[in-house]
């Protein structure tokens, strides 16, 4: 049985939407995902404006934004300019999804939120590879975020959690416990929208679940030959794996 509680990975809850450290995870082996590394989480603004100062402070020097081009030229990000911090954008959505007609979300009105994420695997390896290797090398805590730090945030936490050997149910539960967390934000937000598209802000487990099967029926259930697939070496992943599960006083 599992002794996994998300609740007990949940930083910031004052002034950030769904932040968490990745560390805690329970793994195979008796291992657990290293505390202070990685942190997941919506966007830095949407609840605090000062909320990224707290993060610095607290020793974040990586940032990495998941979301389209357009949203952060119209919401920004406050890290682009901080000094003392490497700030990443690496877009994890094709397209803007505040637009009107934009076909992702399109897309959504007649499919599940996980077959977008198995679209985000298959035509944007690249770019993940691009962002397990700012996690491998980063310096200090490296903090990723999208929007409401629940779909392309999912996805990543996901990911680094299939490397390191962590229980699907454990990552199902890490998922589907998102809009919780943001759901004071979030449920506003969903009565304003049309029935057909509220559940692209829900985390509803079977979102996962899809994303995990695609993977178990396309790749053996191996996300290391998926991301050697799109480029990174067996090495590479050695180095991440280990970076992520080593003991946090070393």
């Amino acid at each position: 049985m599992s002794i996994y509680d998300p609740e007990a990975q949940r930083l910031y809850k004052d002034i950030l939407i769904n932040c968490r450290d990745l560390g805690g995870m329970p793994l195979k082996d008796g291992r657990s995902f290293r505390k202070g590394l990685f942190l997941r989480s919506g966007s830095p603004t949407l609840i605090n404006d000062g909320a990224y100062k707290k993060l610095i402070e607290d020793g974040v020097k990586t940032v990495i934004d998941l979301r389209s081009e357009p949203e952060i030229r119209h919401y920004g990000n406050p890290f682009m300019d901080a000094e003392g911090v490497s700030f990443y954008p690496v877009s994890l959505f094709v397209g803007d999804p505040d637009a009107k007609e934009d076909p992702t979300m399109n897309f959504l009105r007649t499919h599940h939120l996980g077959d977008f994420y198995c679209i985000i695997l298959e035509e944007l390896g690249d770019r993940i590879v691009k962002i397990m290797r700012i996690l491998k090398d980063c310096e200090g805590k490296a903090f990723f975020h999208c929007a409401h730090g629940k779909d392309r945030t999912g996805v990543i936490a996901a990911i680094l959690y299939l490397l390191t050997g962590a229980d699907r149910e454990d990552i199902v539960t890490n998922y589907k416990v998102s809009y919780d967390y943001a759901r004071s934000f979030l449920d506003p937000l969903i009565e304003a929208k049309e029935p057909v598209m509220r559940h692209t802000l829900r985390s509803d487990e079977i979102n996962m679940r899809i994303l995990l099967d695609h993977i178990d029926n396309k790749y053996n259930g191996d996300i290391r030959l998926y991301l050697e697939n799109n480029g990174m070496s067996g090495q590479e992943l050695d180095e991440l794996s280990s970076r992520c599960t080593r003991s946090d006083d070393l």
